[in-house]
Protein backbone atom coordinates (compact mmCIF):
# COMPACT_ATOMS: atom_id res chain seq x y z
CA UNK A 1 0.00 0.00 0.00
CA UNK A 2 1.25 3.44 -0.66
CA UNK A 3 0.85 6.78 1.66
CA UNK A 4 -2.57 7.32 0.61
CA UNK A 5 -3.89 4.37 0.85
CA UNK A 6 -3.94 2.73 -2.08
CA UNK A 7 -3.07 -0.52 -3.03
CA UNK A 8 -1.02 -0.37 -6.25
CA UNK A 9 -0.48 -4.58 -6.55
CA UNK A 10 -4.31 -4.37 -6.58
CA UNK A 11 -4.69 -1.70 -8.95
CA UNK A 12 -2.06 -2.89 -11.39
CA UNK A 13 -4.07 -6.69 -11.33
CA UNK A 14 -7.57 -4.32 -12.21
CA UNK A 15 -6.02 -2.40 -14.42
CA UNK A 16 -4.50 -5.64 -16.65
CA UNK A 17 -7.57 -7.67 -15.98
CA UNK A 18 -10.06 -4.78 -18.15
CA UNK A 19 -7.13 -3.66 -20.42
CA UNK A 20 -7.72 -8.24 -21.51
CA UNK A 21 -11.40 -8.48 -20.77
CA UNK A 22 -11.88 -5.26 -23.20
CA UNK A 23 -9.67 -6.75 -25.73
CA UNK A 24 -11.62 -9.93 -26.24
CA UNK A 25 -14.50 -7.60 -26.24
CA UNK A 26 -13.23 -6.18 -29.46
CA UNK A 27 -12.38 -9.34 -31.28
CA UNK A 28 -15.60 -10.70 -30.51
CA UNK A 29 -17.54 -7.95 -32.02
CA UNK A 30 -14.91 -7.31 -34.62
CA UNK A 31 -15.07 -11.07 -35.72
CA UNK A 32 -18.56 -11.41 -37.13
CA UNK A 33 -17.52 -7.77 -39.10
CA UNK A 34 -14.35 -9.13 -40.61
CA UNK A 35 -15.56 -12.36 -41.57
CA UNK A 36 -18.43 -11.02 -43.41
CA UNK A 37 -15.85 -9.62 -45.65
CA UNK A 38 -14.33 -12.53 -46.71
CA UNK A 39 -15.55 -14.70 -50.23
CA UNK A 40 -18.30 -16.99 -49.74
CA UNK A 41 -17.78 -20.91 -50.28
CA UNK A 42 -20.05 -20.00 -53.26
CA UNK A 43 -17.94 -17.11 -54.79
CA UNK A 44 -14.95 -19.11 -54.14
CA UNK A 45 -15.96 -21.45 -55.78
CA UNK A 46 -17.14 -19.52 -59.08
CA UNK A 47 -13.33 -18.28 -59.19
CA UNK A 48 -12.13 -21.56 -58.76
CA UNK A 49 -10.19 -23.73 -61.68
CA UNK A 50 -12.31 -25.74 -63.97
CA UNK A 51 -10.80 -28.38 -64.99
CA UNK A 52 -11.82 -29.69 -68.48
CA UNK A 53 -11.01 -33.61 -70.31
CA UNK A 54 -10.42 -32.57 -74.02
CA UNK A 55 -9.80 -36.20 -75.09
CA UNK A 56 -13.36 -36.57 -76.66
CA UNK A 57 -13.39 -33.08 -78.85
CA UNK A 58 -13.43 -34.15 -82.04
CA UNK A 59 -11.17 -31.87 -85.04
CA UNK A 60 -13.66 -28.86 -85.93
CA UNK A 61 -15.68 -28.83 -82.37
CA UNK A 62 -15.83 -27.62 -79.35
CA UNK A 63 -16.95 -28.05 -75.48
CA UNK A 64 -18.20 -25.26 -73.05
CA UNK A 65 -17.59 -24.92 -69.68
CA UNK A 66 -18.53 -22.08 -67.18
CA UNK A 67 -15.60 -20.25 -65.03
CA UNK A 68 -16.09 -17.44 -63.21
CA UNK A 69 -20.32 -16.94 -64.39
CA UNK A 70 -18.47 -17.12 -68.13
CA UNK A 71 -18.62 -18.86 -70.97
CA UNK A 72 -15.35 -20.56 -71.96
CA UNK A 73 -14.37 -22.57 -75.43
CA UNK A 74 -12.14 -25.17 -75.93
CA UNK A 75 -11.92 -25.41 -79.83
CA UNK A 76 -10.45 -27.94 -81.16
CA UNK A 77 -8.35 -26.77 -84.62
CA UNK A 78 -7.91 -28.67 -87.62
CA UNK A 79 -4.98 -28.16 -89.86
CA UNK A 80 -6.40 -25.99 -92.48
CA UNK A 81 -8.25 -23.61 -89.46
CA UNK A 82 -4.58 -23.24 -88.71
CA UNK A 83 -2.71 -22.91 -91.90
CA UNK A 84 -5.32 -19.81 -92.28
CA UNK A 85 -4.29 -17.84 -89.10
CA UNK A 86 -1.39 -15.97 -90.42
CA UNK A 87 -3.31 -15.14 -94.06
CA UNK A 88 -5.81 -13.14 -92.17
CA UNK A 89 -3.26 -10.98 -90.09
CA UNK A 90 -3.13 -7.93 -93.05
CA UNK A 91 -7.47 -7.66 -92.56
CA UNK A 92 -7.43 -7.73 -88.41
CA UNK A 93 -7.39 -5.10 -86.26
CA UNK A 94 -4.76 -6.03 -83.51
CA UNK A 95 -3.36 -8.87 -85.13
CA UNK A 96 -0.38 -9.66 -82.48
CA UNK A 97 -3.01 -9.08 -79.75
CA UNK A 98 -0.94 -6.32 -78.36
CA UNK A 99 -3.86 -4.73 -76.66
CA UNK A 100 -6.04 -7.52 -75.65
CA UNK A 101 -5.98 -9.96 -72.45
CA UNK A 102 -3.80 -13.59 -72.69
CA UNK A 103 -1.44 -15.10 -71.02
CA UNK A 104 2.17 -14.69 -72.05
CA UNK A 105 1.93 -18.17 -73.03
CA UNK A 106 -0.16 -17.38 -75.70
CA UNK A 107 1.39 -14.27 -77.13
CA UNK A 108 1.42 -16.32 -80.69
CA UNK A 109 -0.65 -16.41 -83.79
CA UNK A 110 -2.52 -19.16 -82.09
CA UNK A 111 -3.50 -17.49 -79.21
CA UNK A 112 -2.55 -20.88 -77.38
CA UNK A 113 -0.39 -23.19 -75.84
CA UNK A 114 -0.93 -25.83 -77.92
CA UNK A 115 -1.78 -24.89 -81.62
CA UNK A 116 -4.93 -27.04 -82.46
CA UNK A 117 -6.28 -26.33 -78.76
CA UNK A 118 -7.78 -22.72 -78.26
CA UNK A 119 -9.08 -21.65 -75.19
CA UNK A 120 -11.25 -18.19 -75.00
CA UNK A 121 -14.17 -16.81 -73.31
CA UNK A 122 -16.93 -16.24 -75.65
CA UNK A 123 -17.99 -13.08 -74.97
CA UNK A 124 -17.81 -10.30 -77.64
CA UNK A 125 -15.80 -7.20 -76.99
CA UNK A 126 -18.27 -5.32 -78.32
CA UNK A 127 -21.50 -4.92 -75.75
CA UNK A 128 -20.80 -8.99 -74.02
CA UNK A 129 -23.21 -11.15 -76.84
CA UNK A 130 -21.95 -14.81 -77.68
CA UNK A 131 -21.08 -15.04 -80.90
CA UNK A 132 -21.27 -17.95 -83.25
CA UNK A 133 -18.60 -20.81 -84.29
CA UNK A 134 -19.11 -20.36 -88.17
CA UNK A 135 -16.15 -22.65 -88.90
CA UNK A 136 -17.23 -22.67 -92.79
CA UNK A 137 -14.52 -21.11 -95.54
CA UNK A 138 -16.49 -18.90 -97.90
CA UNK A 139 -20.00 -19.52 -95.64
CA UNK A 140 -22.65 -18.45 -97.96
CA UNK A 141 -24.00 -15.84 -95.45
CA UNK A 142 -21.18 -14.33 -94.09
CA UNK A 143 -19.33 -13.89 -97.73
CA UNK A 144 -17.05 -16.20 -100.24
CA UNK A 145 -13.99 -13.86 -98.69
CA UNK A 146 -14.87 -15.33 -95.04
CA UNK A 147 -11.99 -17.27 -93.68
CA UNK A 148 -13.90 -19.21 -90.70
CA UNK A 149 -14.43 -18.45 -87.42
CA UNK A 150 -16.24 -16.60 -84.54
CA UNK A 151 -19.61 -14.43 -85.65
CA UNK A 152 -21.31 -12.49 -83.32
CA UNK A 153 -25.02 -12.27 -83.77
CA UNK A 154 -25.94 -8.95 -82.31
CA UNK A 155 -24.05 -6.23 -84.11
CA UNK A 156 -22.06 -8.14 -86.65
CA UNK A 157 -18.35 -8.09 -84.83
CA UNK A 158 -16.08 -10.78 -86.69
CA UNK A 159 -13.80 -12.80 -85.45
CA UNK A 160 -10.91 -15.50 -86.72
CA UNK A 161 -10.14 -18.50 -85.67
CA UNK A 162 -7.39 -17.48 -83.00
CA UNK A 163 -10.50 -15.03 -81.88
CA UNK A 164 -8.78 -11.89 -83.26
CA UNK A 165 -11.14 -9.53 -84.29
CA UNK A 166 -11.31 -8.43 -88.11
CA UNK A 167 -11.24 -4.45 -88.95
CA UNK A 168 -14.67 -2.65 -89.51
CA UNK A 169 -16.63 -4.03 -87.20
CA UNK A 170 -18.06 -2.91 -83.77
CA UNK A 171 -15.81 -5.13 -81.77
CA UNK A 172 -13.09 -3.06 -80.36
CA UNK A 173 -10.52 -5.88 -79.04
CA UNK A 174 -9.94 -9.47 -79.74
CA UNK A 175 -11.68 -11.95 -77.61
CA UNK A 176 -10.14 -13.02 -73.99
CA UNK A 177 -7.73 -15.40 -73.40
CA UNK A 178 -8.03 -16.61 -69.79
CA UNK A 179 -5.02 -18.08 -67.70
CA UNK A 180 -4.49 -21.78 -68.48
CA UNK A 181 -2.66 -24.96 -68.05
CA UNK A 182 -2.20 -28.31 -68.98
CA UNK A 183 -2.59 -31.16 -66.39
CA UNK A 184 -1.98 -33.67 -69.09
CA UNK A 185 -2.12 -33.90 -72.60
CA UNK A 186 -5.80 -34.65 -72.22
CA UNK A 187 -6.83 -32.35 -69.14
CA UNK A 188 -6.65 -27.95 -69.32
CA UNK A 189 -7.10 -26.16 -66.29
CA UNK A 190 -8.85 -23.17 -66.93
CA UNK A 191 -8.13 -20.39 -64.12
CA UNK A 192 -4.79 -21.70 -63.50
CA UNK A 193 -1.19 -20.13 -64.86
CA UNK A 194 0.12 -23.22 -64.40
CA UNK A 195 -0.52 -26.66 -63.81
CA UNK A 196 -0.52 -28.28 -60.10
CA UNK A 197 1.89 -30.89 -59.35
Amino acid sequence: MSKNGVDQGKRRFLLAASSIAGGVAVVATATPFVLSMLPSAKALAAGAPVEVDISKIEPGSYVTVAWRGKPVWVTYRTQAMLDQLPKNDPNLRDPDSNESEQPSSCKNVYRSIKPQYLVHVNICTHLGCAPLLRKQVGDPTLGASWPGGFFCPCHGSRYDMSVRVFKDVPAPLNMVIPPYAYKTDTRVIIGQDKASS
